[in-house]
């Protein structure tokens, strides 16, 4: 999702004039201290692909099993301690096992020190910001996860609006590009949207990027998986830009960790060569993504989608098929397949007549390892309420009991 109502001092993250950060180091380094504590529960395992369920998870290693979890983007941007202490213990008491957090924050020109922000980006190269609204965040949020007992999907990278195929709540094209993303990295080194997947420059420091935090964090069993980009697109390439890049970097993040999974972080779509669906905008491989054949990347642990009908022009009713779609390219991989984003139609406290029949496919018709609405939301934080969207689904409001809590519980109650 495009995370498209940020905290309030979002809209600096996007500047594009060159400068280096005070508190960021260009070294390729990093603190031996982190400023949290974490790492700190080596008997629990890691999560992992169950070896008797190849289409499931073993979260915890006490065996195969479904559940659901959530997205909360915004959780390694907020500056209170306090506050990210009470989100994560609103999400596991619900019993959502996963919560997939950006793991970027990349700027042209240092926002100040009010503005969360983990890396600074110019002609000259990468600059970590170390300082209390940079990494440490990170920290923090790996160490309230284990602290806590929940599970953490970290990603990389932000991709850009590059088609009109996008929500109608985004009008405006720069919002995709939320906390800077690949759109960052092509004012410092040129590019575009397509290019940056190739781009010697950026990947060099994309990469350096994902070493600094699978390094950091790869010790911790609070890391259900890294995930490359947040919904990858090459509109208009060929499908084998996209699968070529994500086949080096997934490549290159298990040379650095072995121990945990990688997912894409795609949104699913087909390609015509697939034989799935009717040729339509989801199913012609326009946005250069091919799930079927991604899917078959050795180094992807699992495969993921999202579901955002009314941004596709489809109806909703369809949503159902697309998840049963999905699930049948999953069983024929062997592998595991999430519905990582989900959400419809864009309007406050109206999604339950639309996505409690999703949530029903997923539970009766399919086998789907795991689903992950789009987004928990939460008030009485220091700020006031969180970050937030049309598609936010707010803690104990009117419609979280059925679409979060009651649809955990029964997920985590399907039999293996």
């Amino acid at each position: 999702m495009r995370s498209s109502t940020l905290l309030a001092t979002a809209a600096a993250l996007l500047a594009t004039t060159a400068s280096a950060a005070p508190g960021a180091s260009k070294t390729a380094t990093y603190p031996s201290t982190p400023a949290y504590p974490y790492c700190t529960s080596y008997a629990t395992p890691f999560a992992s692909v169950s070896k008797t369920h190849p289409r499931l998870f073993n979260y915890n290693g006490t065996g195969a099993s479904f559940f659901a979890g959530t997205n909360v983007w915004w959780a390694s941007h907020i500056l209170s301690d306090s506050d990210l202490a009470i989100v994560f213990a609103q999400i596991k008491n619900t019993q959502l096992q996963v919560a997939r957090v950006w793991g970027f924050g990349s700027v042209n020109t240092d926002p100040g020190p009010d503005s969360v922000f983990f890396q600074l980006l110019n002609s000259t190269g990468s600059y970590i910001n170390y300082a209390a609204n940079g990494i440490p965040r990170l920290d923090a949020v790996v160490s309230e996860a284990e602290k806590v007992g929940l599970k953490i999907v970290i990603n990389f990278v932000n991709n850009v609006r590059s088609s009109l195929h996008q929500p109608s709540n985004l009008a405006d094209s720069s919002q995709w590009s939320d906390l800077g993303g690949i759109a960052s990295y092509n004012a410092a080194f040129g590019g575009n949207a397509t290019t940056w997947y190739t781009d010697a420059q950026s990947q060099q420091v994309y990469r350096a990027y994902i070493k600094l935090l699978v390094n950091r964090y790869k010790c911790s069993s609070a890391i259900f998986a890294w995930e490359l980009a947040n919904e990858p697109r090459c509109h208009g390439c060929d499908t084998s830009v996209i699968y070529n890049w994500a086949t080096e970097i997934s490549q290159y993040v298990k040379s650095l960790d072995a121990e945990h999974m990688v997912t894409l972080g795609d949104e699913g779509w087909f390609a015509a060569a697939d034989g799935v669906g009717d040729g339509s905008y989801a199913y012609g491989g326009g946005e250069g993504v091919d799930f079927v054949k991604n899917l078959g990347i050795a180094t992807l642990d699992y495969g993921v989608f999202h579901l955002y009908p009314d941004s596709w022009s489809y109806n909703e009713t369809w949503g159902s098929t697309w998840i049963r779609q999905h699930a049948a390219i999953g069983a024929q991989h062997s592998k595991p397949v999430v519905l990582e984003e989900y959400g419809g139609p864009p309007s406050p406290d109206n999604h339950t007549a639309v996505e409690v029949p999703w949530q029903r496919t997923v539970l009766d018709d399919t086998r789907l390892a795991m689903d992950q609405f789009w987004q928990f939301g939460t008030i009485g934080l220091s700020t006031g309420i969180s970050g937030y969207d049309a598609y936010t689904i707010w803690y104990n409001g009117t419609e979280y009991a059925s679409l979060a809590r009651e649809h955990a519980a029964e997920m985590l109650e399907k039999r293996v």
